[in-house]
């Protein structure tokens, strides 16, 4: 995978091939740059040694290799990374974690590197306003949601690099009065959440709205969670903040906030990838999966970024994958869909 212009690079020697190449896609997934990759003797006989803030050094057994150690520190004031894990098989539980232990030992080094929106990134959404009375409009079979009543279903929408405009192309893909809230964990730098809410709420049906303690999701709710400290439900399903930060490195965790509102909704909770950096959500995703929750991924090709939605869709628990317009027919066909199950239900047992 290739990196972004002007990302450091890092050089990558294991006596592994699998290894070589399961840290280069881990790597290029936050878009690090690879200026070498090879086995140590590829390493020793390289004509120039090759130019890295980083290295990267996993080895079967360090006794094979009893000059490496010297050449890297002979050549070198790059940090080198000795033992990094031998990565498990991709798409597990256990590869995911592999990737975060990883990026956390990069990170150490070489700072943040997840890339995020920027304020006129998100300016930029204004312009892309849709055309009026373009929104779809409510199918017959469902029943339009009574003003302030509470969600019964709750969809997690989440995001990093490049999710503000797929989100807002998906909420003004919904027509309005659909019987569902909407819980949006969106990586973005604290500072720029007024500017989101602004822009993603300002022509939508669905208003963007801060988390808020004591508040329980309403249909029509994009509740945004905050990125500072993490927010659970009582069992009220009351939104309640702990005074902690997001486990992980980037907050809103959206591995986290699947989790917490799982914990209240059950399989009541679904959740839809979008385009982003490194791999959050894959975690917990299949742990909703096997409540019963439905967990789509946007396509990759419509991404800014499609690491995220492409991680998720490689645990195997992902049903639906589609552009931000696709996902949104997709959620009124299914919402209809149950709409009809129900009436069904009602007539058979009447």
């Amino acid at each position: 995978m290739a990196g972004q212009p002007g990302r450091p690079g890092v050089g990558i020697v294991s006596d592994v091939v699998l290894q070589r190449h399961r840290l280069q896609a881990a790597t290029g997934k936050f878009g690090l740059e690879v200026s070498f990759s090879g086995d140590p003797s590829r390493l020793m006989d390289y004509p120039e040694f090759p130019d890295a803030c980083l290295w990267l050094v996993t080895l079967e057994d360090e006794a094979d290799h009893p000059a490496l150690f010297d050449h890297l520190l002979e050549n070198t004031d790059a940090p080198v990374l000795f033992g990094v894990d031998q990565a498990p098989k991709p798409g597990s539980t256990d590869y995911f974690r592999w990737e975060r232990r990883l990026v956390d030992k990069l990170e150490q080094q070489l700072g943040h590197l997840e890339t995020l929106d920027t304020a006129s990134d998100l300016e930029e959404l204004v312009e892309t306003t849709p055309a009026p009375h373009s929104a779809p409009e409510l199918p017959h079979w469902i029943a339009p949601a009574a003003p302030g009543s509470l969600a019964e279903d709750v969809w997690v929408l989440g995001a990093s690099l490049g999710g503000p405009a797929a989100v807002k192309t998906f909420l003004d893909n919904l027509p309005p009065g659909l019987p569902v809230g909407f819980v949006y964990a969106q990586h973005i730098d604290g500072n720029f959440t007024e500017v989101l809410t602004r822009v993603l709420g300002r022509h939508a049906h669905y208003q963007l709205k801060r988390a808020e303690e004591g508040y329980r999701v309403r249909n029509g709710d994009v509740v945004l969670m905050p990125v500072e400290r993490e927010w659970t439900f009582d069992t009220q399903g009351q939104l309640t903040e702990r005074n902690t930060p997001w486990p992980g490195p980037y907050g809103p965790s959206i591995d986290q906030v699947l989790l917490n509102v799982a914990d209240y909704y059950g399989k009541r909770c679904h959740a839809i990838l979008f385009s982003g950096m490194g791999n959050d959500g894959a975690i917990a995703a299949p742990m909703l999966k096997a409540y019963g929750s439905r967990i789509w991924v946007q396509e990759s090709k419509s991404c800014g970024n499609s690491s995220m939605p492409d991680s998720v869709a490689a645990t195997g628990c992902s049903s639906f994958c589609g552009t931000p317009e696709q996902l949104a027919k997709e959620l009124v066909k299914t919402i209809e869909n149950n709409c009809l199950l129900k009436n069904r239900q009602k007539r058979d047992s009447a």
